[in-house]
């Protein structure tokens, strides 16, 4: 097996520039570590949980883990990390926001917005959407509103609000950690690109 990283390519996400694999069930196992380990950033990620007052939905860190595991993995990896995520959490593991599990809460839509979100920027990274700061910045914005586009409405339904109260309380106070969240990447996904040497 080769232990040098693949070069960097157009097409490919950071992930594709691990050590290359020479068999299948090696890929596989790779790309099997890479969908657990995104699962598993995104639980941790989840129990940096801050209250928002009046608002049932806190601010935490796993949408910015989301959007950063689609990104680095690609579509298929980003949205098979997310199911499991998600699908674990259903079964009653702990790690939604604030060590919360199961479906029907009303921050679960948000969950599935990630699922949809991470799948929606892995296919942007794949067309160069992480190799540059102003790049980043769009594909983090269109993460986000993928997330609140379906995580809002599923507030809205489950709690009884009005769409203009769900607004109100899950998504207005979320904008200026969005900001800052998307700023964190900007900076991170294009600079390991550049150590990484690739000027595409």
């Amino acid at each position: 097996m080769s232990t040098a990283a693949a070069p960097a390519r157009s097409g490919a996400v950071l992930a594709d520039l691990l050590p290359s694999t020479t068999t299948a069930v090696r890929a596989f196992a790779r790309d099997a570590a890479l969908v657990l380990g995104g699962a598993a950033l995104t639980g941790i990620a989840a129990q940096i949980a801050v209250p928002v007052p009046g608002s049932p939905v806190p601010v935490t860190g796993q949408t910015f883990a989301a959007l950063l595991v689609g990104t680095a993995v690609g579509a298929r990896r980003g949205f098979l990390s997310l199911a499991l995520y998600a699908l674990v959490g259903m079964a009653g593991v702990p790690w939604f926001a604030g060590g919360t599990s199961g479906a029907g809460g009303a921050s679960f839509g948000y969950v599935l917005g990630m699922l949809l979100a991470a799948t929606v920027v892995g296919a942007l990274a794949r067309r160069g959407g992480d190799r540059s700061v102003l790049r980043m910045a769009g594909t983090m914005v269109l993460g986000s509103a993928v997330i609140y586009a379906i995580g809002v409405p599923y507030l809205a339904l489950s709690t009884g609000m009005s769409l203009g109260a769900a607004v109100a309380a899950g998504l207005v106070p979320f904008l200026l950690g969005d900001a800052l969240k998307a700023a964190l990447a900007m900076g991170a996904l294009p600079t390991a690109w550049k150590l990484m040497g690739d000027r595409g």
